[in-house]
Formats: C-alpha cells, sequence, structure tokens
C-alpha cells in the first residue's frame, strides 16, 4: 500500500504564530516568530510520535495530533467569546469549558482509535486544508510588506552628532548618564487639572535635589515609539513621512531607530559602557548594541500574547506558574534595585531605562504592595493610576538618593517621559481615535510631561520651562562635549490615527493657545 505524506500538522501548529503575526505584522520582527515556531514544531514532532505509539499508526496519530492542536490553541478564543448563561448555568468558565474540552478530545480519541475505515484520503484533505491555512496570514503579511514602504534606518545618514566638523572634546570628567523613561508620567499642571492630584511634593523633592524641573514641557510626539525615536536620535523624525509614507501603519521604521540610535553611538565612541534596562514592550526589551541587557522576562510579548491564547495559559495560572501581572511587578523592581547598583561600576556607563509606570498594568499600592487582577478591577481608573504614580515616586527618591550619595562623580540624570496619559474620548474610541479632532486639552494631557534634570556644573540659564525632549542630548553634548549642535525649535507633533503613523501635522500653537486660554 502507498505510504501517505503526512504534512497538515505542522501546517496546524503554525498557523496560530502566523495568524497573530500577520495582526500585528507592522509592530513585530520576523525574528520574534522564530522561537515560538521553533517551539510549536517541536512540541508537534513529540505529540506525534507519542500518539503513533498509542496507535501504532501515523495516519491516525496526525490525525489526533491536528485534533489536539486545534482545541488546545483555539481554547481561549473560544472562552473569550463565549458569555453565554442558560437557566442559570454560566457556560463561559473554565470550570465548565475545561471538562467539555476533555470529552470532546476523548470522544475524537476514541473514534479515531476504534475506526477500520482508509484514511489517507482524509490525510490529503488535511493536508490541502492545512496549505490552505498556511496560505492565508502568508498572503496577507506578503500583502502588507507590498504595499508597506519599510524605511531602513542608517544613523549615517541625517546629521552626524560626532563627526568632526562638530569639535568634539573628551571632557577629563566622564560622568555617568542615567536617561530614565517613566513612561506616561505626566507634567504636573495635568495632574493638577486632569487627575486632581497635586505633585508638589515630588517636584519640591526634585528641585532641592538639585534638579531643574521643566515645568512647561511637552513630548515632541503622541506615542512612546516616536517620542523615544526622536530623543534617543536628538531630531525629529518628520522625515519618515517621505520614506515611508504618510498612509503607512508600519511601526517597524521607529523600531529600527530605538535599537541602533545616535545617542548610544556617540556616546560608546566616547568610552561609554551602554546599559540598557529593559521592558516588557517589544521594542525596548532588550538592545543588540547594548554592552549588558538588565532583563527580567522570560517570555517575549508575544510569545506571551500566543501563549494566553492557549488552554495551557489558565492551567499555567491556576498552578500558579505563569502571572503576568507578578512578572511585571518583579521586573520592576528589579530594575529599581540594578539601578541603585550602577554607581559601583568603575568605567563611565550610559543608562538607559524605559520603565512602564505609572503606565497600566497597575500592580502597586502607593506603598508597593502587589495589587491582584481582582483588587484594580474594584477601583477606579483614576485611583489605580494615582496610587502607582504615588509609589512611583517613592522609588525614584529613593533612587536618586542612593545614585548621588555612592557616584564618586556627580553623574548626569535626565528623568523624562515620553508620553501623557490618554485622554477619555482616546480610551473610549481606542486607536482609530482621530488626533486631527483632538481638543487642545486633550493634546495637552497627552502630550504635558515630566522632564527634569541633574547636571552639575551647568548653569540652569541653558535650561527653560518649554524644553523638549528633541532637545534633551544636544543640550548635553554641547555643554559636556562641546559638541556644536543647534537647539531645535521646541515643536509637537501629532498624526491623524494609528493607521496613518506617518501623517505628521504641528500641533504647537494649539497646545499654546491652551495655556493661554487658560490663562
Amino acid at each position: 500500500m502507498k505510504k501517505s505524506f503526512i504534512i497538515y500538522p505542522y501546517f496546524f501548529a503554525l498557523f496560530p504564530v502566523l495568524s497573530l503575526f500577520s495582526h500585528n505584522v507592522g509592530e513585530v520582527s520576523f525574528t520574534e516568530i522564530l522561537l515560538p515556531a521553533l517551539v510549536l514544531m517541536t512540541v508537534t514532532t513529540i505529540i506525534l510520535g507519542l500518539f503513533r505509539v498509542f496507535f501504532g499508526n501515523m495516519i491516525k496519530a496526525a490525525i489526533l495530533t491536528a485534533v489536539f492542536l486545534v482545541l488546545s490553541m483555539s481554547y481561549m478564543h473560544i472562552y473569550q467569546s463565549i458569555d453565554w448563561e442558560i437557566a442559570g448555568f454560566m457556560i463561559g468558565r473554565h470550570r465548565n469549558l475545561m471538562p467539555a474540552w476533555i470529552i470532546l478530545f476523548g470522544c475524537c480519541t476514541f473514534f479515531i482509535r476504534r475506526t477500520q475505515r482508509n484514511l489517507s484520503d482524509l490525510t490529503k484533505i488535511l493536508n490541502i486544508l492545512g496549505l490552505i491555512l498556511m496560505m492565508i496570514p502568508l498572503v496577507a503579511i506578503g500583502s502588507h510588506k507590498f504595499k508597506t514602504n519599510s524605511a531602513v534606518w542608517d544613523p549615517k545618514t541625517m546629521e552626524d552628532i560626532g563627526n568632526e566638523q562638530q569639535l568634539s572634546t573628551n571632557p577629563q570628567k566622564l560622568r555617568d548618564i542615567y536617561y530614565i523613561i517613566l513612561d506616561r508620567y505626566p507634567d504636573a499642571d495635568t495632574l493638577q487639572r486632569i487627575w486632581a492630584f497635586d505633585n508638589k511634593e515630588f517636584i519640591d523633592y526634585l528641585t532641592n535635589r538639585g534638579f531643574y524641573v521643566a515645568t512647561e514641557s511637552r513630548s515632541n510626539y503622541l506615542k512612546t515609539a516616536h517620542s523615544l525615536a526622536s530623543s534617543l536620535n536628538a531630531q525629529f523624525i518628520n522625515f519618515l513621512r517621505d520614506q515611508v509614507g504618510e498612509e503607512s501603519s508600519d511601526w517597524l521604521p521607529l523600531y529600527q531607530m530605538l535599537q541602533d540610535y545616535k545617542v548610544q553611538r556617540f556616546l560608546k565612541s566616547k568610552g561609554y559602557k551602554y546599559l540598557h534596562f529593559g521592558s516588557w514592550w517589544g521594542p525596548t526589551s532588550k538592545n543588540k548594541h547594548a554592552d549588558t541587557n538588565f532583563k527580567l522576562q522570560r517570555l517575549s510579548e508575544f510569545f506571551s500574547i500566543l501563549f494566553k491564547t492557549t488552554i495551557f495559559f489558565p492551567i499555567a495560572v491556576a498552578l500558579g506558574m505563569d502571572d503576568r501581572r507578578e512578572e511585571i511587578a518583579r521586573r520592576v523592581l528589579y530594575k529599581f534595585d540594578a539601578l541603585s547598583e550602577i554607581p559601583k561600576i568603575h568605567e563611565p556607563t550610559f543608562v538607559f531605562a524605559h520603565m512602564i509606570i505609572p503606565h497600566s498594568p497597575y500592580v502597586f499600592d502607593r506603598n508597593g504592595n502587589f495589587l491582584t487582577e481582582t483588587q484594580v478591577n474594584n477601583r477606579s481608573r483614576r485611583e489605580n493610576y494615582l496610587e502607582q504614580l504615588i509609589f512611583t515616586n517613592m522609588k525614584i527618591k529613593i533612587l536618586i538618593d542612593k545614585i548621588l550619595l555612592n557616584s564618586d562623580i556627580k553623574p548626569i540624570i535626565i528623568l523624562q517621559a515620553d508620553e501623557g496619559t490618554f485622554p477619555n474620548r482616546y480610551i473610549n474610541e481606542g486607536p482609530s481615535f482621530k488626533w486631527e479632532h483632538a481638543t487642545e486639552e486633550e493634546l495637552k494631557e497627552k502630550m504635558g510631561i515630566l522632564n527634569a534634570y541633574y547636571l552639575p556644573e551647568i548653569d540652569f540659564d541653558v535650561l527653560y520651562p518649554s524644553i523638549t525632549p528633541v532637545n534633551s542630548f544636544r543640550l548635553i553634548f554641547r555643554h559636556y562635549f562641546g559638541l556644536n549642535l543647534k537647539m531645535l525649535p521646541d515643536k509637537m507633533y501629532a498624526f491623524v490615527d494609528e493607521n496613518r503613523l506617518y501623517s505628521f501635522f504641528d500641533v504647537t500653537n494649539k497646545i499654546i493657545q491652551s495655556k493661554k486660554n487658560r490663562e
């Protein structure tokens, strides 16, 4: 008898990976899918081998493997879509759905084991079906790549920060440089107006410790990727509009600028060690150019999302083996502890630390106690946000005290937010929100940020209340390294919506007018 060619279990295994990638192709690099794809291929091979031993038949083993994969990989999708109540009986609960899954899988196993039919034709059909399933996301991925003009970022193509004409000098004292990003930390005025919270105590602390707090600072762009791509390269990124196109929704050009950026290139050329403190967010989770990556994360963001769609996620949670919220909390505490140890390193260091707090998810109360998801759900957004912000203030004060106390040479510290909080209308409408229709107050909330500088031996006269992140390193490189860099206009740019990430328009005057109207 002719041997059946069996390939479809691997198609079924790869389909969830490719499907998730196709829905996030503008935000995830191809390399991020390689590990989950390899894991699923390996698991499929092991399961196929076990079922072959059980059945003594490769065709039956392949069919049950496919059944197992479909049921396992679709479990959480089904769970989240079922919210039915029949005669007071809630179907959409794990305690009801999990036994149903086991019974269904058991019935399939029994039927496949007992059947005497020739399953060769079914194998051919499943091979074709698997191939079709693979083609659906592959076509979507290919279509996106064909339509998208992705720019290839080369830090040398724009103004070179460290070229000879800039008259760069090597200062006698190479100070440690800390660039600490507190995600979605607004300016004091926004906290007072929008959140009814007085942040004076924290601002006074910074001032008393020698920081200059730019009270009227705004982010140059709306979102983290745009904002950091600009500040870490000390330039505006509007040129991407011409390279990528105004209609592009591809985030990858921005993510490239977060990996190989001008600030770290220049500082490494001056003898600095580059220490990268990553976040759970993929683009800043690690940096391939860093001398050391400080990272406390088991799975990538992509792998974590994929895992959460499977039947193994609720099982892991029930066994206490997976709690993403606890992992996020541990990562924050780990980074604060590791940052406080940097003064012990003898070489000059450049530290980039992306702290995704007070940004959600909300995992801390003001005293640093871990909050369960139930506790968070029982509180208002305002209470959760402010509790985590107060905790952030406490940890930053402890960190700054330790850094300043233990540093042999006074360091340079930039304490800065990448963006402010989202206005309520954006939360209700989501990524389709049209920023061109945003009010002055909404733009002010989104772009008003904490921005504080500790610059030893620098006269505060070089600073000013409305300085924006694009000028942070320009100012530092001018005054500490002798670079003849011009300060750029402190402009603010929005984009139309998240389907047109590079359709930039100037909102500077609109935000300034908002301030004048309040006065």
